[in-house]
């Protein structure tokens, strides 16, 4: 998988904002907002962009990558690096996730040495539990918002 690793601009702010992704995983549309937009031109969104210049996918760390309500029951008090996601709904579903993952996970690391990674995913999706295990995540904590339950899950060098 060859892509590169871009800073988030508005045209692609709003590009990614749009994305819809068919039910159940609706639950990861995006709101085009003024608010959407300007939280994702802080400097914790970074954007992939494929060999034909297309958008494969975006990723964040840090604060944007966590569910706020987490910080309630302590999920997010270890030291680690919070990783976000977000592939091009274009490319879901067809074997992509393990490359795509582990090009973010990869850029992580070299900025982050030592430090583990931490993801939040919402229970229901499966195939994203599946894919972060088989990438060496386990899972540590669990909690829930009004519309839907979230595990944590932990990767160490």
């Amino acid at each position: 998988m060859n892509l590169k690793v871009r800073n988030m601009d508005e045209k692609l702010a709003k590009q990614t904002l749009g994305w819809k992704y068919e039910k159940p995983f609706d639950f990861y549309n995006g709101e085009m907002s003024e608010e959407g937009i300007k939280e994702r031109l802080d400097d914790s969104y970074k954007v992939l962009i494929d060999e034909k210049g297309k958008v494969f996918g975006f990723f964040c760390t840090g604060e944007s990558a966590r569910i706020p309500i987490g910080y309630q029951y302590g999920v997010y008090n270890e030291k680690s690096i919070d990783m976000g996601i977000g592939m091009n709904p274009v490319y879901v579903g067809k074997g992509y996730g393990y490359d795509f993952c582990s090009f973010i996970m990869n850029h992580i690391k070299e900025q982050n040495e030592g430090v583990p990674i931490r993801l939040s995913v919402a229970t229901f999706n499966k195939r994203a539990v599946h894919l972060y295990k088989n990438l060496g995540f386990v899972m540590k904590d669990k909690f829930a918002t009004d519309s839907a339950e979230f595990i944590t899950m932990i990767k160490a060098d």
